[in-house]
């Protein structure tokens, strides 16, 4: 037993000896673990890289308090090397005592490929992905690339697309990446909602927003198709709509784009919370400046008490004062305008509040987005740089200019913090757009027949913001060639500088007997003197020269008097006739040229040159589709600056447009004229006002006013050298087609008239007089009549059908009647495609 209990004892000890061994042993291994985990990070083993240096994945690893690295550091370092995009997997482990770092390398992209892509080219692709030749494949990257092109596709409406990529594995550790594109087919926008809007109808607002609903035209448009930035853009032109028309309180409460599977498009829905409409109350200007007078600056407020409230021109009355205020010197006031809401008497009481603002300079502009405009095209829209008053006003003027150029499709102004306190950098970011273009055009009118004309345009040459264009015009009976080029900033100025060079033929029609050639040049300039008022002066120079078919011109009898005989030849063009001839006579059967186009036609080519200006006031919301405002100019030229003829010609128009009922425009469009020759020589048949339908609807080209009353001849019109003329017109759109199909219909009345011939009415070396008639002050012309407009996206046309209510006939010398010639039908226009 003794035994025993000594040998348990024993195995027992042994036990724990052993146990204490395998315990001092393990913790040998733990201990010595700890060493390599906290080593130096260069003592850190690399192993996999290929490309990549070993240094440069250690230096990813930075060590901890006391110069070790610890777990927490390792982590770090593992999450760096992964955040570079170069490795594929990253592994650490321990080796002999040290830290071994193994890494797998990404494949380097060899190329980037697109397949079944049609619409979207591959550079414009390449541009938006990030992934790139020679650089490392990233599989977060691809993805991110994959959402990059189904946003192209989704801004060009096609929200079926879909994009998958594929990696083509190559040796050396290389591969080509893929995009497979399934572009689906284009989403429009089918249907256009408005609710809340009472003001204004449906059409209306259509007319306002860029979005537009597919029609059977939507291949030739793009705004057709969904893009909920365009939507969000529409929705500021809302606001801005309803702000400019007297809704102050007005909220664009929601602009929702649903896709509607029956109807295979979107559905965009605007909430629209109007409010009632304001006027303007009282209007003060308020200095706090002890400098500067309000009286100096009111005469810059473009609102008066009882007009409807307009954000636009409180907006241009701030800009006004501010100029004005910067103009006396103290660029750093600031006006702010305050407007006092009646609610019960829906008026609004504004105050232009002139401040001493913050003193802040501009330090920098920067401009950005702009890859064919040059910068300097886009920093001469300032009217500040570098170095000047910091004025906010300065800056949404320049915003405004640069959107009116049309060379951006988008123009973003942003301010932030410049270097100090008071110094601000202004950055200007723009999307370009096309401003090249060529076409075909093709058309007929009822005034030259058929024509066409090709042309090749750019309206921001070489990125210079220069205008040029070429076009051939070749038709029935016109047939001519126009170079136009145009500096916009001439001299460094902001002013226009333009020139012309243009050659033109028209022949004889039933309306003209004669034909015209016409080549010569125009230089131009052109400034504006306010937002709404711009004055161009211009020099012209051209040759002009009549002839006539044979037919027309064979009843002409050389001698000084009627029935004599040239004994030494004949006037230059005419030919000699063995008997007298006189008006009746058989010559006269085919007919014949007025006696004033006869002499125009031996008097030969002539060279006009004349200096002229135009003035011109402009307060239209829309140039090419107006609603409102005025619309009014005037002409002058002088004739003798050298050259063969002498006149002063003025001419004046003016239209007003205004909204009779929603979707109702008025046009009211009064014009007039004269012309009078100066010096010793006559005034010329051709420079007189010939005029038809340009004042009176209804009426042939040349058909009214002054004429020829010779029997026999062709009755040529004369033209007179005073005119007026006055119409008005409503137009609306076809309720029942498509808004944007651009279809209107207009009724109009007109009425007007041309008189006072001084133009030859003898001729001494034929003996022959000229008979003048229907050349009256008191033949008043007018008709009435219905049209159609289309303003459509290959070009403009206009179907007119006129009825006379007033013509005009005169007693020919021999018997019978000459009258005003009338054409009721008349369509004119062109297509380009």
């Amino acid at each position: 037993m003794g035994l025993s209990v000594r040998v348990v004892r024993g195995l027992t000890l042994s036990l724990v000896f052993l146990g204490g061994i395998l315990v001092g042993t393990a913790g040998v291994t733990i201990s010595a673990s700890t060493p390599a985990m906290a080593q130096s990070a260069s003592s850190i083993a690399v192993q996999g890289n290929r490309r990549v240096e070993a240094d440069t994945i250690r230096s990813y690893f930075r060590a901890g308090p006391g110069g070790r690295l610890g777990a927490a550091e390792i982590d770090e370092g593992l999450k760096a090397l992964y955040a570079t995009g170069l490795f594929e997997d990253v592994r650490t482990s321990n080796a002999g005592g040290r830290l071994v770092v193994t890494v797998v390398e990404n494949p380097v992209i060899n190329q980037v490929a697109f397949e079944g892509n049609k619409k979207a080219k591959d550079d414009q692709l390449k541009l938006e992905v990030q992934s790139k030749a020679r650089g490392t494949l990233s599989k977060p990257t691809v993805q991110s690339d994959v959402q990059r092109i189904i946003e192209i596709y989704q801004r060009s409406g096609r929200f079926d697309v879909t994009v998958t990529p594929k990696i083509i594995e190559l040796p050396n550790n290389r591969v080509n990446l893929v995009f497979e594109i399934k572009e689906g087919e284009k989403t429009g926008v089918k249907d256009i909602r408005f609710v809340g809007n009472n003001a204004f109808s449906r059409s209306r607002l259509k007319d306002v927003i860029k979005t537009a609903e597919s029609n059977f035209l939507s291949f030739l448009q793009t705004t057709d198709i969904y893009d909920p930035d365009r939507v969000e853009a529409d929705r500021d032109l809302l606001r801005r709509f309803y702000l400019k028309h007297g809704y102050a309180d007005v909220r664009i409460v929601s602009a929702v784009g649903e896709y509607d599977p029956s109807k295979k498009g979107f559905v965009i829905t605007f909430t629209i919370d109007e409010g009632p409409q304001y006027r303007v109350g009282t209007v003060e200007v308020i200095s706090n400046v002890r400098a500067i007078d309000t009286s100096d600056l009111r005469s810059r407020v473009k609102l008066s008490p009882g007009s409807i409230y307009n954000a636009d021109m409180v907006e241009k009355s701030v800009e006004a004062m501010s100029i004005e205020a910067a103009k006396r010197g103290y660029a750093f006031a600031n006006v702010r305008p305050r407007g006092e809401r009646k609610p019960e008497t829906r008026t609004i009481n504004l105050a232009f509040v002139v401040e001493e603002g913050a003193r802040a300079y501009i330090e920098r502009i920067n401009i950005r987005g702009n890859i064919r405009t040059r910068d300097y095209v886009i920093r001469r829209e300032f009217d500040i740089s570098e170095g000047d008053a910091y004025n906010r006003a300065l800056i949404d003027r320049a915003e405004r200019r640069l959107k009116n150029l049309n060379f951006f499709k988008t123009v973003k102004i942003t301010n932030e913090p410049g270097s100090a306190p008071d110094r601000v950098v202004v950055n200007v970011n723009v999307e370009e757009t096309s401003t090249g273009e060529f076409s075909i055009a093709g058309g007929y009118s009822t005034a030259d027949g058929f024509i066409a004309e090709a042309s090749v345009a750019d309206r921001n040459l070489m990125g210079r913001g220069q205008f040029a264009k070429a076009a051939v015009t070749w038709g029935q009976r016109t047939r001519g060639i126009d170079l136009n080029f145009v500096e916009p900033y001439l001299l460094g100025y902001r002013m226009a500088g333009g020139i012309d060079l243009f050659a033109r033929k028209n022949d004889a029609s039933n309306s003209v007997s004669y034909d015209i050639t016409t080549y010569g040049t125009n230089l131009r300039l052109g400034f504006a003197l306010t937002e709404e008022l711009s004055f161009a002066p211009r020099y012209s120079i051209y040759r002009q020269e009549i002839t006539l078919p044979d037919q027309y011109n064979n009843c002409k009898y050389p001698g000084t008097t009627p029935g004599s005989i040239f004994s030494s030849g004949t006037p230059s063009g005419y030919h000699a006739h063995a008997l007298p001839v006189t008006p009746g006579d058989e010559c006269y059967a085919d007919g014949e040229a007025s006696l004033a186009v006869r002499k125009e036609l031996a008097n030969g080519p002539v060279t006009v040159s004349m200096v002229g200006y135009t003035t011109a006031y402009n307060t239209l919301d829309n140039n090419k589709s107006p609603t409102s405002g005025l619309y009014a100019e005037l002409k002058q030229d002088f004739a003798g600056v050298g050259g063969d003829v002498n006149f002063i010609r003025t001419t004046a128009e003016a239209r007003t447009y205004y909204e009779v009922v929603p979707d109702v425009v008025g046009v009211l469009k009064v014009q007039g004229g004269n012309i009078s020759g100066w010096g010793s020589k006559d005034l010329r048949m051709l420079d007189h006002f010939q005029m038809g339908p340009n004042i009176v609807r209804g009426f042939a080209t040349n058909g009214l006013g002054p004429r020829d009353l010779t029997s026999g001849t062709n009755n040529d019109a004369l033209g007179g050298t005073k005119f007026w003329g006055a119409s008005v017109e409503f137009q609306t759109p076809l309720y029942f087609l498509p808004k944007e199909i651009g279809i209107k219909v207009a009724a109009f009345a007109d009425a007007g008239n041309v008189w006072g011939y001084e133009g030859p009415t003898s001729w001494s070396v034929t003996g022959e007089t000229l008979a003048v008639g229907l050349d009256s002050a008191s033949n008043i012309r007018s008709s009435v009549g219905v049209g159609l407009i289309w303003d459509s996206p290959l070009g403009p046309l206009r179907f007119d059908f006129a009825y006379p209510l007033k013509k005009y006939c005169a007693q020919a010398t021999l018997g019978g009647e000459v009258c005003d010639k009338t054409q009721m039908f008349r369509f004119g226009g062109g297509t380009k495609f």
